[in-house]
């Protein structure tokens, strides 16, 4: 049995890493901003603005899931004296990275990816493709309202639930089998923006349309609506790719890290419906 430290365990993906890990039987520590407790788990609060305030949590521990929640443009700043700070301590890093990084070594997570790779310890990075759940999340009001509008044009994304992401970091946190490599985490399937409304509208029985909006038209909605501009951008940037279809390839990872076939976008919905 392992000592796991999982940044960000309330969030999206961690809410789902954490009670398979305490089913286990593994020693968990819970790590976020707030330090609340999960699903029976003592909680530890952390502070990427504070590096030392991870110095005690990876002093206890022998594997480390870290990953940088929503919200931050300084990717650099915030996770490169995390991933040092690991190393220092000698602890196994799971590293939730982006799915495409790997494309240009000037790429922010790209720089954490090569950091972590020279770090000397132990690592597994996993760069997951855009995550269903965005569409309950992120997407919501869009939906709710009867209107995605995204700067994605009409290209195809291989989607994947973040409960696949979860299982695949489960495989990584808890054997060395893995270690030293990285995987493309995708869903078994793409979908454009358009088709993924159509099945949403489809399982909710309402009408929901998506609109393929501009770069400029995306950032300025989200900052009206109080996103800060700096995100707004970044936000707008990180959809080129998408646009370009570079986010429709399938890769056979999951299936490899877990033994199980990645969850279909039907899947998704079957679990998620009432969400809307």
């Amino acid at each position: 049995m392992k000592k796991i430290a999982v940044l960000g365990a309330n969030g999206t993906v961690g809410q789902h890493i954490v009670p398979a890990l305490v089913a286990a039987g593994h020693t968990v520590f819970a790590a976020s901003r707030s330090g609340k407790t999960v699903e029976g788990v003592t909680g530890v609060a952390v502070d990427y603005d504070s590096p030392a305030s991870f110095d005690t949590l990876f002093s206890a521990v022998d594997v480390a899931y870290v990953m940088l929640p929503t919200g931050y443009v300084d990717i650099e700043t915030k996770l490169l004296p995390v991933v040092a700070l690991a190393a220092e301590h000698g602890v196994k890093v799971v590293f939730q990275s982006v799915f495409g990084v790997d494309a240009d070594d000037s790429i922010p997570y790209r720089k954490v990816e090569l950091a972590l790779e020279a770090s000397g310890t132990p690592y597994v990075i996993l760069r997951p493709n855009w995550f269903m759940d965005n569409f309950h999340s992120f997407w919501l009001a869009g939906i709710q309202h009867g209107e995605l509008a995204l700067p994605a044009g009409d290209a195809q994304t291989s989607f994947i639930d973040a409960r696949d992401i979860a299982d695949s970091a489960v495989a990584a946190l808890t054997n060395d089998r893995f270690d030293g490599k990285a995987f493309n985490l995708t869903g078994g399937e793409a979908l454009s923006y358009a088709e993924a409304i159509k099945l949403i509208s489809d399982a909710i029985d309402k009408p929901v349309t998506y609109v393929a909006n501009s770069a400029a038209a995306f950032t300025n909605g989200l900052i009206n609506v109080g996103v800060p501009a700096d995100y707004a951008h970044f936000l707008a940037a990180i959809f080129e790719p998408v646009a370009a279809g570079y986010t429709a390839a399938i890769s056979g990872d999951v299936l490899q890290l877990t033994g199980h076939q990645p969850r279909r976008f039907a899947d998704y919905l079957a679990t998620n419906a009432a969400r809307f």
